[in-house]
Formats: C-alpha cells, structure tokens, sequence
C-alpha cells in the first residue's frame, strides 16, 4: 500500500473519531437537559407537597375560639357537670378516653355514680385530658373529647361518656381518632345523632376547648389519670386506704347525712 493511501486511511480514522466524540458530547448534552428538567420537576412536585403536607398535617385542634359546651361549670368554664348542684359532695375526675385506667376505673365505679347521683347525693365534675395521645402517639383521646363535649350540647354527655369508655379500644390502637367510629357509638345513645352532633364532631367545634382543658390538667400536676377527688381529697390509687364503691356510697351518704 502506498504511503499516500495510509494517510488517507489514517485522516478517515481521526475523522469518524473526531465525530463520534462530537456525537457522544451531544448525546450527553441532551440527556443532561432531560435529567435537568425531570430533576426540577421533581423538586418542584416535592415541594408542592411538601407545602400540602404542611397545610394538612398541621394540627388545627387549638386553632379558634374556645367554646365551652353547653351548662360547663368551673374556672374557665372546663368542667362538665353531671347531678344536682346541691349536692353535698362534689366528685372531680379527670379522665382520658383513651386511658385503660379510666376505663377500669368507670367499670368498677359507674353504678355506684349513677345510683348516688341519681339520688342527688353527689354531684360529678368531668374534666377531660388527653395525655395518651402524648405517650402513644395519635389523636383518638382529643377527637373522644371533642364528641363527648358535642355530646354534653345534646344534653346526652353522661350516656355517650358511658358508650366511650364501654367501647374502649386498645391503648395502642388510635380508633377514636376516626370520627366515623365516633359516630357510629353515637348511635348508642338514643336521640344522639342529628345533623348538628354530626357536624360538631366532624368539624371539632370543642377542639380549641379540649386542649385548654389538657392543659388545665398538666398545670395541675396531677400523677395521671383518672384522677378523682372527693370534695377536695384525692381518694383514689392510694393502696394503703384504697377506695372501693361501697366505701365512696359510705362517704357520699354519710356526708349527706343519708
């Protein structure tokens, strides 16, 4: 081959190299544009949601006015009274509906409450706490409250507090935070459900009073729930004089002079 032949052969090989690394710089060119602009897309969908997530995940329980339910006694009106006012002894009891304490306590108790207050020897005073919502994360014991205050507008607080506790889920399960559920155990207490209970659980018209009456409950530096007071005297968990139901009728009545 002669040598001007090779030289062609050689200037041909430089050339296609020469246009396969042009090649290659534009390819990578365009996919760098497309990489670029898929990338700011996603950037900019995630930032949108984050701005929906921020919208929709921020709790709106303390937003608005406070509004106390109907007949709410107490300072700052976040006692929810049961009984006949002149009654010569007062129950407080601080409760969470998602509290199995509660629960067990309401069990044991609810008879005898009912029967004293019944007889209007005792009047009853139910603040609301949501201190598990804190220790187990979700919002069951505040969306509980909120419908049990809806309750207490509907003049039906006592029964439908009773259907909470009776239907208590487990501490772990936020099942109360479904206003769904809430209103199908509603549907328990005669008269209950009308468009306004519905609309007062669903859109948590007592949310801003529930969380003025939690932390009511943590100024008071009470030990946990429940916890109960017998005109003034905290009268239960101690287990050296532990509290029995015959022994809170035997105090009620004897206070009465029953």
């Amino acid at each position: 081959m002669s040598e001007t032949n090779r030289e062609g052969k050689r200037a041909a090989r430089e050339r296609l190299k020469a246009e396969r690394v042009k090649e290659e710089a534009r390819t990578k060119r365009r996919r760098g544009l497309v990489v670029g602009g898929a990338v700011v897309g996603v950037l900019a969908l995630a930032a949108a949601v984050g701005v929906i997530a921020a919208s929709t995940g921020k709790s709106e329980k303390q937003a608005g006015p406070v509004v106390a339910p109907k007949g709410a006694t107490g300072e700052d009106g976040l006692a929810i009274p049961v009984g006949d006012a002149s009654a010569k002894s007062t129950l407080v009891i601080w409760e969470d509906f998602r509290c199995p304490a509660c629960a067990n306590f309401e069990n044991a108790y609810r008879s005898t409450i009912h029967e004293l207050t019944d007889k209007g020897l005792l009047k009853v005073e139910y603040h609301l706490a949501t201190l598990i919502d804190g220790n187990m994360r979700g919002e069951g014991s505040h969306r509980a409250a909120n419908a049990a205050v809806c309750a207490q507008d509907a003049g039906k607080f006592p029964e439908y507090h009773d259907v909470l506790f009776a239907n208590q889920p487990l501490e772990t399960e936020d099942d109360f935070a479904s206003t769904d559920r809430l209103l199908e155990l509603a549907g328990k207490v005669d008269g209950l459900v009308t468009p306004g209970f519905r609309s007062c659980v669903r859109d948590g018209a007592h949310d801003a009073w529930v969380a003025e009456s939690h932390k009511a409950f943590q100024k008071g530096n009470f030990p946990g729930t429940p916890t109960v007071l017998l005109n003034g005297k905290s009268v239960f968990g101690d287990q050296k004089d532990p509290l029995t139901p015959a022994k809170l009728k035997q105090l009620v009545e004897e206070k009465a002079g029953a």
